[in-house]
Order: structure tokens, then sequence, then C-alpha cells
């Protein structure tokens, strides 16, 4: 298995030095490029073709990250605390064991090249406000990357939301991504995700898209809501039951009157339930069908 790395904290430090103009472009070919691949299967292409049209550089800064025209004297800090060569280190074993843990268990993983970068998020951005400054993407096999307003909480708990990227990234290995994709499939991805991250670093690092959601509120409040729309398909639908409704009018989808990350609190515990009623480890559990965890676990909405 090999694991690179795309030191974003070396690009932005060439970005902050160069003259204004030749930064977007700095950031598109040495930041971006080389995860060129995932982009075209969001359909982000690295450079509009006319002027201030869509490419990465609106996308990312859209999504939460700083935006490259940003990227100046001002973020002298920020890039030296990401500069920290521990830090890089600390996340590649992070990555390193977040995949290596389904090859001991004697799973082979169709992809063995991966590729990762931790970027700046701009803590203006409502996403990063509500994630606690720190977040991840990791849905696409072979790619990962990490959004941080560096600090000593959110680097800190960086590694364990890199498992969580690594969980997904091994589960769309082995589970074919589809995009009428339902709210329960979407939860049991979530909550497979995020226990995986505790059964590593422990719940003492469970992410605030889970730790944000009391035990009263997802019995009494959430859980009701969230039973009555398992079969609602299509990001565009099911947004507001898994992200919340903050995040759903963001994306101008309608709000169905519930929590930042209702639905993930919900997946973890779930998945949480299935984990302790069939006996199955985390890993054995993360390349199951949906179906099957599903079929498994309808009591849990008795509780």
């Amino acid at each position: 298995m090999k694991i690179q790395c795309v030191r974003a904290d070396h690009v932005y430090q060439k970005m902050i030095a160069a003259p204004v103009e030749k930064r977007n472009d700095i950031y598109r070919y040495e930041l971006m490029k080389p995860f060129e691949k995932k982009l075209e299967i969001y359909r982000i292409p690295l450079k509009a073709k006319q002027e201030n049209g869509y490419d990465v550089i609106m996308a990312n800064t859209m999504l939460g990250y700083v935006a490259a025209e940003k990227i100046d004297e001002s973020q002298k800090e920020n890039v030296s605390l990401l500069s920290q060569d521990s830090f890089w280190q600390t996340c590649q074993e992070a990555i390193e064991d977040g995949l290596g843990r389904f090859e001991e268990a004697k799973n082979t993983l169709p992809v063995q090249e991966y590729l990762y970068t931790i970027m700046l998020a701009d803590p203006q951005s409502p996403y990063t406000i509500l994630s606690d400054g720190y977040s991840g993407d990791g849905g696409i096999p072979g790619y990962i990357w990490g959004a941080i307003n560096p600090n000593s909480f959110t680097l800190d708990r960086m590694p364990a939301a890199l498992a969580h990227e690594c969980n997904h990234n091994v589960r769309f290995q082995f589970v074919e991504w589809r995009d009428d994709i339902t709210l329960a499939e979407m939860m049991v991805s979530e909550g497979l995700a995020e226990n995986y991250a505790t059964s590593i670093y422990g719940k003492e690092k469970l992410g605030p898209w889970v730790s944000k959601v009391d035990m009263e509120t997802l019995n009494d409040y959430i859980k009701p809501l969230i039973k009555d729309a398992m079969d609602v398909s299509g990001m565009d639908n099911l947004t507001a039951y898994l992200y919340g409704d903050e995040i759903a009018e963001m994306n101008n989808y309608f709000p169905v009157g519930l929590p930042f990350c209702a639905g993930y609190a919900c997946g973890y515990y779930m998945i949480e339930h299935y984990l302790k009623k069939t006996g199955k480890t985390i890993v054995e559990a993360t390349i199951l069908p949906s179906e099957e965890i599903l079929e498994e676990i309808a009591d849990f909405w008795e509780e």
C-alpha cells in the first residue's frame, strides 16, 4: 500500500511569497491538480473556461476552505501552525493505521494508492464553525482531505477525523455509491465511520457531528422524525435529515426541523447498537451492505 501526502503548508508558503496574480494558479496546479481525478468525479474543473466561472477555487471556497485569494500575510500564523512536521507525521500514521487495520483483518483493498492533504478551513465559514474547526472528506477511494482551523484542539482531533475518512474510503471500495442513495444508507455509512474513529481514539474524540446531540434530544425528538424518513433519497432531499437545517438551508434545500448533523448522531448510535447486538467488529461491519445491517436493528427505533 502506498500513501502519499501533498503538503498544503508548503504550497501556502509559496503562495504567500508569490505575487497576488500568481496565487490562484499555484493553488490550482500545485495543491489541487494531484487530486484532479477526485475533482472530476465531483465535476469540478481545475480552471473555469470563462473568467470568474465555476472551478476548484470557487468550489473549495464554497465548501469552507480558506479561499486562494486569502492566502496572504494574514495567514502566516495559521500556515506556521500547519507546518509542524510532527503534525504531518501523525496524520500519515493515522491514515496508515486507518487503512491498515482492514488489511490486517485479511481484507484486500482494491485501491492500493492513496493521496491526502490537510487544508486550511475558513474560520468564518458556517461549516467550520458548526464542526468546531475541523472536518474531512474521504468518500472517493484513494483520496482523503482534511480541513482545519489550526489550534491545539483541532490539531489534536485531526487523526480521529482522518480515521473516520479512512472508513469511508474503504467502505466505498466495497459498496458502490449511488446518486439516489437513501438516508438510511447514508446514516449507516456515517455511523460506521464515526464508530471506527472512536474504536481507535476513544469516545473522548467523538466528533461534534455526534457529540453536539444529547441523548434526550436524540430519543425524544430526532429519532421519531428520522424513522419516518429513512427511505428519502437523493442529497437534495436527505441533506436536512443528515446534516441538519442550517446546512440544508445554506445549500438551498428545505429544512425539516432538525439540529446540526442529526442524522450523523442517529447513525452513530444506530451502528453502536448493531455492533453490540451482533458482536460484529467495526472492521467486519464496514464492508457489509446497508440492507444487511438495517435488517438487524429494527429494535433500535423502539429504545
